[in-house]
C-alpha cells in the first residue's frame, strides 16, 4: 500500500516536489508570513535595522498537506550571523540559535550580534554549551557532571530562560518520546542532561560545509534531501524535520544565496510551515 500525503500519492507527490513549484505565497500560520520580496534582493545589500514582528501562535496543528521543518544555527554568536539574521528578515521565516555562552563576549561584534537576536522575534535562542568542548569530545562526555555545569554556566552567561539544548559534537536526542544516542560514549551525559532538566534536540539533516567552512553542495541538492527524507519517513517525528547548519559557513555571497534559496523554494512549494524549535511536538512534556 502506497503511503499518501495530502491524499495523493506520496510517489507522485515527492517526485514531482521541485520539479514544479507553486507560484503561490508562503502558507500563512505560525511564524510563515507571505513572503514577497522580490528574488533580486541581495543580502549582502546595507539593510536599515532588523524590525520587531509580531509574535504568533505557533502550537496550532499542522494541515495534513503540510510539513514542519525547524531551521536550527549552531555555534552562535560568529562569523556569519549577521548574515544568518539578514537571510530570515528578507524571507521573515523563523528559526533556533543554539548558541555558544563563551562567543557572546569573545569579541564586541558577537556582542552586538547576540543582542540583535534577542531583539528579534523570528529567532529564538538555545543552549550549545559554554565552550564547545574545547573541541575535545571525547574527553568532555568522561565527566557527566561536568557536561552539566557547563551547560548550566551557558546557560547564566546567555541569559536563557528555558533549558533547549544541543550537544557539541554530537546528535543526542534526549526527550520524553526520543532517545538516541550517536556515539554511546556520550549516553551517560545526555542522560544527566535531561535529569537536570535539559530537552536535548539533535538533528534529521545536516547541511555539511567544505573544507573552506563554505556549504557545501547547492539548494537544489538539499531540496532532494528534504524530499528523501519525508517520502523515506526518516525523521524522528514523522511530519517534522529538524534542519541543521552553522552560522560561520554563512561568510561568502555563494553560500548566503544557496541558503536563501533553499528557503525561498521551500516557502514557494507551498508544502511546509515553519516552526522553532520549542514547537517541536511534546518538547514541553514534563521530563520524567
Amino acid at each position: 500500500m502506497n503511503k499518501t500525503f495530502a491524499e495523493k500519492s506520496l510517489k507522485q507527490t515527492f517526485l514531482g516536489m521541485f520539479a514544479v513549484m507553486s507560484a503561490a505565497s508562503a502558507f500563512l500560520t505560525g511564524c510563515n508570513q507571505k513572503y514577497e520580496t522580490k528574488e533580486s534582493e541581495k543580502i549582502f545589500t546595507k539593510q536599515p535595522p532588523l524590525a520587531k514582528v509580531p509574535v504568533t501562535v505557533e502550537d496550532e496543528e499542522v494541515p495534513a498537506d503540510k510539513r514542519v521543518i525547524y531551521l536550527t544555527f549552531d555555534d552562535g554568536p560568529n562569523r556569519g550571523t549577521e548574515n544568518l539574521l539578514k537571510i530570515l528578515q528578507k524571507r521573515n521565516v523563523c528559526a533556533t540559535a543554539f548558541l555558544i555562552g563563551k562567543h557572546a563576549s569573545d569579541s564586541k561584534k558577537q556582542k552586538a550580534d547576540l543582542e540583535n537576536m534577542r531583539r528579534n522575534n523570528l529567532i529564538e535562542l538555545a543552549n550549545h554549551s559554554y565552550a564547545h568542548a574545547h573541541h575535545k569530545y571525547s574527553e568532555y562526555y568522561k565527566n557527566p557532571e561536568a557536561v552539566v555545569q557547563d551547560f548550566d554556566r551557558a546557560k547564566d552567561s546567555l541569559k536563557l530562560t528555558g533549558k533547549i539544548a544541543r550537544t557539541p559534537g554530537r546528535n543526542i536526542w534526549r526527550l520524553n518520546n526520543i532517545n538516541i544516542t550517536d556515539i554511546k560514549s556520550s549516553s551517560e551525559a545526555a542522560n544527566q542532561l535531561q535529569k537536570a532538566g535539559y530537552k536535548v534536540i539533535g538533528w534529521d539533516l545536516e547541511w555539511k560545509p567544505t573544507h573552506k567552512m563554505t556549504l557545501k553542495g547547492n539548494h537544489k541538492a538539499m531540496l532532494k534531501k528534504v524530499d528523501s527524507i519525508f517520502f523515506n519517513d526518516l525523521e524522528k517525528t514523522s511530519r517534522h524535520l529538524v534542519f541543521l547548519t552553522h552560522d560561520q559557513y554563512l561568510t561568502d555571497a555563494d553560500s548566503v544565496e544557496e541558503l536563501d534559496q533553499f528557503i525561498a523554494k521551500l516557502q514557494k512549494s507551498n508544502r511546509f510551515v515553519f516552526r522553532k524549535i520549542s514547537s517541536y511536538p511534546k518538547i514541553n512534556e514534563v521530563l520524567n
